[in-house]
Order: C-alpha cells, then sequence, then structure tokens
C-alpha cells in the first residue's frame, strides 16, 4: 500500500471509433455501408470496366447477326409464346417441362418458318437471273435492229416529254444500258458466288439461331432483367428504353418490312401473270426500291409498262401501269398507316437515310439497326432534355 488510490483500468478501443489509419483498400461509408473509392481507384476501375466491355464486345462480335435476329425475332414472336404458356405451374416438374417443350417447339417453328420460303425463293432466284442473263445475251445478239429502233423510239419519247430539254440518242442510251447491266449482272455473279461459298456458314447461323431462341424462350425474362440491370442508368428511364426498343422492332417489322415483302409479293404475281422476265429479281428489286420516299416501288415497274407502250403494246402497257400503280404503290399509302398507326414519329426521309446509313455500315442488318439507331438516340436525347430542364421555356 502506498497510499495511492489504485488506476483505472485502460478501457478497451472501441471498433470504429478514432480507428487507426491503415491502407486497408476502400474505406466503408458509415452511412449505408458502401465502398467509397479514392479518384485514383474509381478511375482505375472505370478503366478496367471499359477494358473488360471492349473484350466482351470483341469475343461476341463473330456470333452479333444471330444474335440481333435471334432478339428481334424473340420479340416479335414472344408474345403468342407467353400467352401459350401464361397458365402454366414452373413450380412442378410438369410445368418445366412443358416449358422446355414449348420452347424447343418455337425455336424450331421460327427456324422453319424462314428456311422453307428462303430455300425457295433462293432456288428460284438464281434460276431466274440465269434466265434473265440468256434473255439479255439472246437480245443483244439476236436481235440488234429491233432494239436499235426501240432505243431510238425512246430518245424521242424522252425528247417529248421534256420538251427537247433532254437530248439522248439511241447509241447513247444503249451504251448506258449495257454498261449497267454488265456491272449489274457481274455484281449478280459476285453475290451468288459469295452466297454458296456461306451456305454452311449460313445453316451454322441457322442452328446457333435455334439454340439461342431457345434459351431466350426459357428465360427471356430473367435474361432481360440481367442486361437491364448492368446498365449503369435510372430504373425508369432503362424500362422506356427497353418499352421503346420493343415497340420500334414490332413496328418496323409490320410498317415496314412487312409492308415491303407484301408489296414485293404483288410485284412478283403482277410480273409473272404479265410474262415478265426475271419476275422474282424484279421483285426483289421492288422490295428495295419501296423504301424509297415518293418514287417508291415505281422506279421498277414504271419503266416496264413504258417500254410496252413504246414497243408497240400499248393496251398492255397501259394495263400493266394501271393494275401495278394501284397493287404495289397505291396499297404502301394504304397498309403502312394501318400497320403503324403514328407509333413512330419520324419522316419517311429520316428513314429512308436511316435505312441506307444502316446498311452501308452493317449490311442487311442495317435495314433494322439504321432505324433503329436513330428513334434510340432520339428517345434518349428527349431523357437528357427532361433531366437537364432543357427547352422548358
Amino acid at each position: 500500500m502506498n497510499g495511492f488510490p489504485p488506476k483505472p483500468p485502460v478501457p478497451e478501443e472501441t471498433p470504429g471509433l478514432f480507428p487507426k489509419h491503415e491502407d486497408t483498400g476502400p474505406e466503408e461509408s458509415p452511412v449505408q455501408g458502401r465502398v467509397i473509392l479514392s479518384p485514383v481507384q474509381a478511375y482505375v476501375l472505370g478503366a478496367l470496366l471499359i477494358l473488360l466491355f471492349i473484350i466482351v464486345c470483341r469475343l461476341f462480335a463473330p456470333f452479333f447477326t444471330v444474335l440481333l435476329w435471334s432478339t428481334l425475332l424473340y420479340v416479335l414472336i414472344s408474345p403468342l409464346h407467353h400467352r401459350l404458356i401464361r397458365n402454366l405451374d414452373f413450380s412442378s416438374i410438369k410445368g418445366r417441362i412443358l416449358k422446355n417443350f414449348w420452347a424447343a417447339v418455337f425455336a424450331l417453328g421460327t427456324a422453319v418458318l424462314i428456311m422453307i420460303p428462303l430455300t425457295f425463293i433462293a432456288s428460284l432466284f438464281s434460276r431466274q437471273i440465269v434466265e434473265l442473263m440468256r434473255y439479255v445475251r439472246d437480245l443483244f445478239t439476236q436481235r440488234p435492229d429491233g432494239l436499235s429502233d426501240l432505243f431510238n423510239s425512246l430518245s424521242a419519247f424522252i425528247a417529248d416529254i421534256s420538251q427537247d430539254q433532254i437530248r439522248l440518242s439511241g447509241a447513247d442510251i444503249e451504251r448506258w444500258l449495257l454498261d449497267s447491266l454488265s456491272s449489274g449482272l457481274q455484281r449478280l455473279i459476285a453475290l451468288s458466288s459469295i452466297v454458296a461459298k456461306n451456305i454452311g456458314t449460313f445453316f451454322v447461323g441457322v442452328v446457333l439461331m435455334v439454340f439461342t431462341l431457345f434459351f431466350f424462350y426459357t428465360d427471356g425474362p430473367y435474361l432481360s432483367r440481367l442486361v437491364t440491370h448492368a446498365i449503369p442508368i435510372r430504373r425508369v428511364y432503362m424500362r422506356t428504353l427497353v418499352g421503346k426498343f420493343m415497340d420500334i422492332t414490332r413496328n418496323l417489322f409490320l410498317g415496314y418490312i412487312l409492308v415491303a415483302l407484301i408489296q414485293a409479293t404483288l410485284a412478283y404475281i403482277i410480273f409473272t401473270l404479265f410474262k415478265v422476265s426475271g419476275a422474282l429479281v424484279l421483285a426483289g428489286l421492288t422490295f428495295i426500291c419501296v423504301f424509297i420516299p415518293m418514287i417508291g416501288g415505281g422506279l421498277v415497274w414504271l419503266p416496264l409498262g413504258l417500254i410496252r407502250i413504246i414497243t408497240g403494246n400499248v393496251f398492255n402497257g397501259i394495263l400493266f401501269l394501271i393494275v401495278s400503280g394501284f397493287f404495289i404503290s397505291l396499297l404502301d399509302n394504304i397498309l403502312r398507316p394501318l400497320f403503324l398507326k403514328d407509333r413512330i414519329q419520324l419522316h419517311p426521309l429520316i428513314i429512308f437515310f436511316a435505312i441506307l446509313g444502316g446498311v452501308s455500315v452493317f449490311g442487311f442488318n442495317g435495314l433494322i439497326l439504321g432505324p433503329m439507331i436513330v428513334i434510340l438516340f432520339l428517345t434518349v436525347l428527349d431523357m437528357f432534355l427532361i433531366e437537364h430542364k432543357i427547352g422548358e421555356d
């Protein structure tokens, strides 16, 4: 005993109260338990995310076409699939079996629905290209005098309707036509050889599309949520974009692709009835020209009718023009508003250049991607303006 009171015990250090600073990595927010990164760590994480995103895109790039068209077909057909399986109990074994069964049926059915018409059209198209080439060759080798008269008549017709403002001789028209036919046939031959070489790749793509569609039909909602949650924007904006994507896909297909297919089919029927050589090839050109504003399919059937009139078959040519004008071009003004119903608020000229730009950048995929990218850009721009309250004055 030394007369001094005993020293009070040293209290143990309370965790979290004045903690010692140690460089143990990102600190944890005391409010919500979130990880707080330093600026350097945030930049490194962002750079790593961008790098991995680029690598993932590179990995999926060879299958972009398969994934794109599988997604588009799933968006178009999924309402019917959902309606069919909505009463199934997925918690039971029977429900899971039926779910996989209907997914397989829809995946295989979609492939069959595409393959049968494409195979028939491809075989008929290749035969008609050969026939058209033979017809053009015979026309220029066996009847040169008749062609000269035709070109001279066409030259006089152009001069009459232009009031002598456009002066083209028969020889000029013949030379231009020969150059155009030569370059066009060379492109068709090159395209046919490319298609023939890639038949195996096409069938592999179809098999991959069936495989992809099967999992879309079985796990579509889950995959959709996975993708939407991975994109770092507000959920309300993400839902708007997903809804806009679904709406664009259905309306573009119904209002543009389906209408063009109907017009091309009618063109093929009309050309066949009027015994036009290469009816399917010309119907394919009609499908492309339908997307051109104002002119449309008239770029194909109008010259065919005028040639008949110039060559002396006046009644047949006039009848051909009337039938083609009504069932090919005028039908566009009836079907397109019926399918779209003002759900795509874009001027036809913008759609036209979006399709042209999309095809030039993405190839055949640009037929859908071009307008879709433009519409999604305008949707995101509208969100940005609303978010920052721009243009509200």
